[in-house]
């Protein structure tokens, strides 16, 4: 299974950090947060990456190169600008092939098993979400798990992790050059429930502000120190 890791995000709530620093390249724990994901991949068998970037994309490439210390051969898919998740996809399907993959968003920090991922037959699906527990800033949740995933279920709702094995046919009508969200295009499928899902209660933190940065370094920081 192939894998992409959506990095190509300005970061505009990490400035003015993220003004001289991609997103991916924000370090925590001392390395890049992509590369936490890349580390982990590899351990759990995954090959291959696609990485899409744009917003300082020289930076991450030079940063990451072949992904040959990592363990994993990564291919880069270049934006002009930044066309969101639909939109990053829909451009790196040739890259991507006809298969399910995996999709890892950069900006998060997550100690889910992977490997338990590639496991994953979506059948007549088009996507398989990993949710966690509503964080503080996302109160209300995205999805419920009933029988599969919704978006307009009972309670309890929960958060989308930003880690999903998704059909390349979720974004069959995105064009390759255009900006798209993938919101909307998960919360439809849901609706047709052709989206699976589970619940993981483990460590994840979503990296998208200064302060949700130091929390996370405080945890890393604290499972060195045990």
């Amino acid at each position: 299974m192939r894998v992409m890791i959506l990095a190509a995000g300005r970061g505009e709530r990490l400035r003015p950090l993220t003004d001289t620093v991609p997103k991916a390249m924000v370090q925590a724990g001392g390395k890049p947060l992509i590369a936490w994901h890349l580390e982990r991949l590899a351990a759990a068998g995954y090959g291959e990456a696609v990485v899409n970037v744009s917003h300082l994309a020289d930076r991450i490439v030079e940063g990451l190169g072949t992904g040959e210390r990592f363990g994993v051969r990564i291919t880069y898919s270049r934006e002009r600008e930044p066309l969101e998740t639909a939109g990053g996809i829909a451009k790196a399907r040739a890259l991507l092939g006809e298969a399910p993959f995996l999709l890892v968003n950069a900006d998060i920090y997550c100690e889910f098993d992977l490997a338990s991922l590639r496991r994953v037959s979506l059948g007549a699906r088009l996507a398989h979400l990993v949710l966690v527990p509503n964080p503080p800033h996302r109160s209300r949740g995205d999805f419920t798990l009933e029988d599969g995933v919704v978006g307009d279920g009972a309670a309890p709702r929960y958060t989308y992790a930003g880690i999903a094995v998704m059909s390349p046919a979720m974004v069959a009508g995105v064009a390759a050059e255009q900006k798209a969200p993938l919101a909307p295009l998960l919360y439809a499928a849901a609706a047709r429930r052709l989206v699976g899902g589970e619940l993981y209660r483990g460590v994840w933190q979503d990296v998208g502000t200064r302060e949700r940065l130091a929390e996370l370094e405080a945890h890393l920081a604290g499972s060195v120190a045990r």
